[in-house]
């Protein structure tokens, strides 16, 4: 299987205006079996060092994913999986008392996908999405969970434990798709709970048919332009982040 991807990560135009930083972060890894993972993770806005919760919360579950592919033929189970949540909770736990805060304060969704030649497995904690093309049909293969309050969530950093969605898709899609929150009104209807054709199928038209493969620099260029642009932040101030990826 070869993978080519265009990726960005866009600071929302409310926090640039509270002199905020990006709180999104993202890791794409390709493996040499032909398979692929990737990782969003969106930092709570109102947790202290939010954004290092998603920086590592990618980092961290990404060195796993690279290590296991590395020693074993298969995925790993939904129970070592959930281990997996379990030891980057005992490290956030770590760094929170080394800072003299709380993990609460490192807070962060996740949203991975690792695509092999005979599934696709995802992890989800959260409001980010996940997306996947089987011909003409986009599925919504995780749906953004929102907490019992209004703009409220669930995080990698919940007490006493989070809540965590593993599913195991068999290998139909050809195309996936990744966002935070930020991206969900433009990309999804609520109403109905289903994928918008008219936003991915323009989007992943260039995708497929670029000659490289890997990352596709310029258009991940044109993307994070498109993010940053005023038809997108006119709808969200948001931080916003896409990742677009096509196999064949």
């Amino acid at each position: 299987m070869t993978w080519r991807w265009a990726s960005a990560s866009v600071i929302g135009t409310s926090h640039i205006q509270k002199g905020d930083r990006l709180q999104d972060a993202y890791t794409v890894a390709e493996f040499g079996n032909g398979g692929i993972l990737v990782v969003v993770s969106d930092g709570a806005g109102s947790a202290e060092f939010c954004a290092y919760g998603a920086w590592l919360t990618c980092r961290f579950l990404s060195v796993r994913f690279r290590e296991w592919v590395q020693a074993n033929p298969n995925l790993p189970t939904d129970g070592e999986l959930a281990d997996w949540i379990d030891e980057l909770r005992d490290r956030i736990s770590t760094i929170a008392a080394q800072q003299e805060s709380t993990p609460r304060q490192f807070a962060a969704t996740l949203a991975i996908i690792v695509v092999t030649s005979d599934e696709a497995v995802t992890l989800h904690i959260g409001d980010s999405a996940i997306v996947g093309r089987k011909g003409a049909e986009w599925d919504v293969l995780c749906w953004p969970e929102n907490g019992e309050y209004a703009s409220t969530t669930y995080f990698v950093t919940d007490d006493p434990e989070p809540r965590l969605n593993i599913t195991r898709h068999p290998r139909e899609h050809d195309a996936f798709a990744l966002f935070s929150d930020g991206v969900g009104d433009l990309a999804l209807s609520h109403l109905e709970e289903t994928a918008h054709p008219r936003f991915f199928e323009p989007m992943f038209r260039p995708v497929d048919s670029a000659s490289g493969k890997g990352r596709l620099i310029e258009l991940s260029a044109k993307l994070a332009t498109y993010l940053a642009g005023p038809s997108v932040c006119d709808r969200t101030d948001d931080d916003k982040t896409l990742i677009l990826i096509s196999g064949n």
